[in-house]
């Protein structure tokens, strides 16, 4: 286990303070399942803003917008509904969001509104598919559930950065950000970091990983790292990752980069 000197301990626990407050909603894709009511709306929301989440935010917020407009806040029952069968912006080929065709994202939305019409929603799926209580569990499950679709990423071959994001907002309880919703029957202790190429940079810099590329065992891994500075809410850290990555005023600016351990 990576030794994390107590100036870097000091700098995770600070930010991570600052960042999970309310404020950081605001311009997060998390904002979106805070804007409808009722947890089916707020747990299929948060569902597919999750997987929309990639790129520029200046290019996916929009979208998520949309989404929210499109359903009147009502998403599990526009999915229930297959109400996205009639949007003119979903039909047809072409691209819908970067690399997801438009086919794509019909087959991802009714493969969705198959799994609610059969499960009741996606937490009472996972619920059935987690024994346990383990996220990773709960990653591979919602993979299989939504393979083919081309729009939900496998643990097989992903660190799946979007999908452990979801996880994230569903299960950490007490927390101004995240719903907790599926708390009693995930443990959070065991959330892997939804991993992209900033907060690999920072955990790099900060030494807490040495790896360059993002991968499911680098994301295990420095889960790992920061449930040691994180006792039983290692998630907790990814809130003072992202903080140090954008805060520029931050004295984090100013930390210099560590020698990583080989």
């Amino acid at each position: 286990m990576t030794k994390i000197p107590a100036e870097t301990r000091e700098l995770l626990v600070r930010c991570a303070e600052k960042y999970e407050t309310v404020h950081f909603i605001c311009d997060d894709p998390s904002r979106w399942m805070h804007e409808v009511w009722r947890r089916p709306n707020q747990e299929a929301m948060a569902f597919v803003s999750a997987m929309l989440s990639f790129g520029s935010r200046k290019a996916f917020m929009p979208k998520l917008y949309e989404l929210w407009d499109w359903s009147g806040g009502e998403m599990d029952f526009w999915l229930r509904s297959r109400l996205f069968e009639i949007m003119d912006q979903l039909r047809g080929e072409g691209s819908y969001y970067r690399f997801f065709t438009r086919p794509q994202f019909r087959a991802f939305l009714e493969r969705y509104a198959q799994l609610i019409e059969r499960h009741g929603t996606l937490g009472d799926f996972v619920r059935s598919q987690t024994p346990d209580r383990d996220a990773l569990t709960a990653a591979r499950a919602i993979s299989k559930a939504f393979a083919g679709c081309g729009v939900v990423p496998s643990p097989a071959t992903s660190a799946c950065k979007r999908t452990f994001m979801f996880l994230r907002w569903m299960v950490r309880s007490g927390s101004p950000v995240d719903l907790g919703i599926w708390a009693d029957f995930i443990d959070r202790s065991t959330l892997v970091p939804p991993l992209d190429v900033h907060v690999l940079a920072e955990a790099r810099r900060l030494g807490l990983i040495k790896a360059r590329c993002a991968s499911l065992a680098v994301a295990r891994r420095l889960r790992d790292v920061l449930a040691d500075v994180f006792p039983g809410d290692p998630l907790k850290g990814d809130f003072a990752l992202f903080g140090i990555g954008v805060d520029k005023s931050s004295d984090a600016g100013n930390l210099k980069p560590k020698e990583q351990p080989s």
